[in-house]
Order: C-alpha cells, then structure tokens, then sequence
C-alpha cells in the first residue's frame, strides 16, 4: 500500500509540473502537510519527493522546503527507476506496448554471464516494443530470474512488469546500474521498431537490483535516436576546503 502513495504522490506532482500546473519556483506543501493530504507517514511522502528531485522535477532544500524545477519536453530519466508505464501515463498521447515474446527458458551463456548466474538457470525472457502515436520507438528486451519471478503472462508483460512485481509479488526494487551507448541497429530492431532509414540506436543496459542487492533483471531498452532526450539529474554537494 505504501508503494501505491509514494507513487501517487510521484505521479501527481510530475503531472501538474509536466502541464504547467506548477510553475518553476513553485513550493511543494511541506511534509506534514502531504502527509496529512495522503494519509501517509512522512517517510512514505520523503520517498515521493525524492522521486520527484531523483528525475529532476523538484530541488529539496534544507531547511526551506521543495522547489519546482524548470522542465523540458519529454525526457527519459536515465538515473531514476521508472517503468515505462508510469512514463507513458505522462506523455499525453496514444501509446501501447505490444508483447513479441514472454517465455521461460534456460540463461545460455551470454545472459547467465550478465545475471551472473549458470547458463542453465532459468530465465524470463521477455521482448515488448512500445509504440507512441502509432510509431514503434522503443524494443525492450528483458531477462528476469525465475527463481525470484516464478510466473509471467503475456498480459502482465502487456502491462506492467514493475506494477506486478511491487504489488503482486511484493518484492522490493532498489536501484539499477545503467550503461548507455550508441550502436548499429540489429535485424531484430528493424523487425520490431520503425526506423526507417535509421542505422542506428541508442541503447541503455540495466542491471536491476532487489532491495537486498540481488541482481535479478537485466535489460536491453533500445531506443530511436529522434523520439528521446536521455537526462541525468546532478546535484553538486558543498564542501567546505
């Protein structure tokens, strides 16, 4: 339940920020008071706001409160871990996910040397391409231990691995770490995106972590070069010499 009111907390300030509602500059309610406005501990609404600071939508500052931040157009946050699902609730155009592939199969040597595991575990595989105003954009290819995620279902692959993960297994998702490049389009992603003339695309690897570090979900998220802006969010910490 908690997971549903930080997540709602997210997702209602990310929209009023996205559309204007609140202005850069703007100051969120304190804490008591979203707390109260929620019916949520505080440290449910810290989770919320630090989301929102995480994927550049608010600045906290000691003592004063939290800020809005100026915005741009859509952006994919790179540091933070938001599925494509809450992103798309935010776009504010026609988009689907069509599912190629959910099966259980056995790691193979290159997929058990990115999970870590043997190459005879089972896995997840998972193949989905997101499609926004009827344009195929983004193939994501996704591996998930069976031993964590013991049953997945094209319908839930449809709509949201996270959701069922959170709400349904009840398993804690942590942090991930990310690698970024730029690579020759496959044969596979002309298959399963439009891209055109496109010879290229950026492609982002996750390695996502359980709460108690377990490395459970690695990750292709590959991605048109001209549908999107990938940000990192710095902050730069004072230190006194």
């Amino acid at each position: 339940m908690k997971n549903n009111i930080f997540m709602s907390l997210y997702k209602d300030y990310a929209e009023r920020i996205d559309d204007g509602t609140l202005p850069p500059g703007s100051k969120l309610p304190s804490e008591n008071e979203l707390a109260a406005t929620y019916g949520a501990s505080r440290e449910t609404v810290r989770k919320g706001l630090n989301l929102l600071a995480q994927n550049g939508y608010i600045n906290k500052v000691k003592g004063k409160g939290s800020f809005v931040l100026a915005t741009g157009r859509l952006k994919f946050p790179i540091s933070g871990l938001v599925s494509y699902k809450e992103l798309s609730e935010r776009l504010g155009k026609p988009s689907r996910t069509l599912v190629y592939t959910t099966e259980r199969v056995p790691a193979g040597d290159t997929i058990a040397k990115e999970l870590q595991i043997e190459p005879e575990e089972p896995v997840w595989k998972v193949i989905r391409a997101r499609e926004i105003d009827g344009e195929r954009i983004i193939l994501d290819i996704d591996y998930l231990l069976a031993e964590v995620v013991p049953h997945l279902t094209e319908d839930i692959a449809a709509d949201s691995i996270y959701h069922y993960l959170e709400q349904e297994l009840q398993l804690k998702i942590s942090y991930a770490e990310k690698v970024i490049s730029v690579e020759q389009a496959t044969e596979q992603d002309y298959r399963c995106m439009d891209l055109g003339e496109d010879k290229h695309v950026v492609v982002v690897r996750g390695y996502v972590h359980l709460e108690d570090t377990t490395l459970f979900q690695y990750t292709e998220s590959r991605h048109r070069l001209d549908k999107f802006q990938f940000v990192d969010f710095a902050r730069r910490i004072s230190r006194e010499n």
